[in-house]
């Protein structure tokens, strides 16, 4: 009767930093416990690459010298993050010990197979047999998990979103969760993670762009399931190279004057020098991609069997880049569709004071608020 609610810890490794959320269940509400993050810049998506690298060069010169590198390079990487996840967890003053941990987009495998309606005995083997075709990797170098996506009664085939991840990454998330002093509940990708804090129940169609340090992830939700998966190698260090060289300032002022500047044009104040036109014209080379991403994306998914007759009903961003001023209006007005920054924190129940500073950081939240999420809502 006087047990402690249980908490979850919810951590978003990325290439902007560490993300970390802890959340409360408290009368089946989940309750803002403690936050933290870092801003420096990570190699956690190039980690993924290096690694393969290293492997595939392994295999094929069967060097000793580098058979005896690689694991001392892979040990400081984890020891690395630890000591990151540690600083923030000991800065935060978290309590639980159950986290949840997201997979990065540029280390899973994401797939949506078609099958006929069969025995549920009978699904494992045959998804894995359709899946082995589609791999980049051999099965058995792969985690895999898989969910059935709603259909109608009447369809005579069923649909299955699949995930998988080289199982190299999950040892290396269990290693930095364990080091940190952590049990690691479960790992899932960063777009399920997004539409739970971002869409929820809602059975519609929706697309979230998630605008990171490195890149810009564009996720089309079905029913609140993040069904396909697009990406362009463009984001936050691509705004702060814009606004450096137009500002001739350093790169250590950079995120100073752009969070002061992104913040009064956002408000609708005055900012010298700075208009709507001006802004769109100078951030073109960031949002001209963005457009023809969405564009992209919907021609795709629209054209898929099944799909022809639905239609998006807004697109949601997020991420440190989510807060691009004129972005939103930008883009509703280009495919007439409501759009907006998210806000991850609409399920959680916090302090009122906090409110203000959690809408400024909140875009960064989303995946790490989502993974808290899981065990709760």
């Amino acid at each position: 009767f006087f047990s402690k609610p249980k908490s979850y810890i919810g951590i978003d490794l990325g290439a902007g930093g560490v993300k970390l959320v802890e959340l409360r269940k408290e009368k089946n509400r989940p309750v803002l416990f403690t936050y933290g993050l870092t801003s420096e810049p990570q190699d956690i998506h190039h980690l993924v690459v290096q690694k393969d690298k290293t492997a595939q060069e392994l295999t094929v010169k069967n060097s000793d010298a580098k058979a005896q590198a690689a694991p001392n390079i892979e040990d400081a990487r984890v020891e690395k993050y630890i000591q990151m996840v540690k600083a923030v967890c000991h800065s935060a003053k978290t309590v639980s010990k159950l986290a949840v941990s997201s997979l990065p987009v540029s280390s899973v495998f994401q797939a949506v197979v078609t099958m006929p309606k069969v025995e549920k005995s009978e699904v494992d083997h045959i998804l894995k047999a359709e899946v082995k075709k589609l791999l980049p990797r051999p099965l058995e170098e792969m985690a895999l998990d898989y969910q059935p996506l709603p259909m109608p009664k009447e369809a005579n085939v069923s649909k299955f979103l699949i995930h998988a991840v080289p199982r190299e990454i999950v040892v290396f998330y269990s290693k930095v969760c364990r080091g940190a002093g952590l049990t690691l509940d479960s790992l899932e990708p960063e777009s399920t993670a997004l539409a739970r804090a971002l869409v929820g129940k809602d059975n519609g169609v929706n697309m979230i762009i998630d605008i990171g340090a490195e890149r810009t992830n564009f996720f089309m939700v079905d029913s609140g399931v993040p069904v396909t998966h697009h990406s362009i190698e463009s984001g936050g260090q691509k705004i702060d190279r814009i606004l450096k060289n137009i500002l001739g300032v350093d790169d250590n002022l950079v995120e100073k004057i752009k969070f002061d500047l992104f913040g009064r044009l956002n408000r609708g104040q005055n900012a010298s020098g700075w208009d709507k036109n001006k802004f769109l014209e100078i951030f073109m080379p960031v949002l001209d991609p963005i457009i023809k991403e969405i564009e992209f994306s919907f021609d795709v998914y629209f054209h898929q069997s099944g799909n022809e007759g639905k239609r998006p009903e807004k697109i949601i961003l997020t991420g440190g880049g989510g807060f691009l001023p004129f972005l939103p209006e930008f883009i509703a007005d280009k495919f007439k569709l409501k759009c907006y920054v998210g806000d991850p924190w609409g399920r959680v129940l916090y302090q009122d004071g906090l409110k203000g500073l959690l809408g400024q950081i909140g875009p960064r939240m989303s995946v790490a608020i989502g993974l808290a999420l899981r065990n709760i809502v």
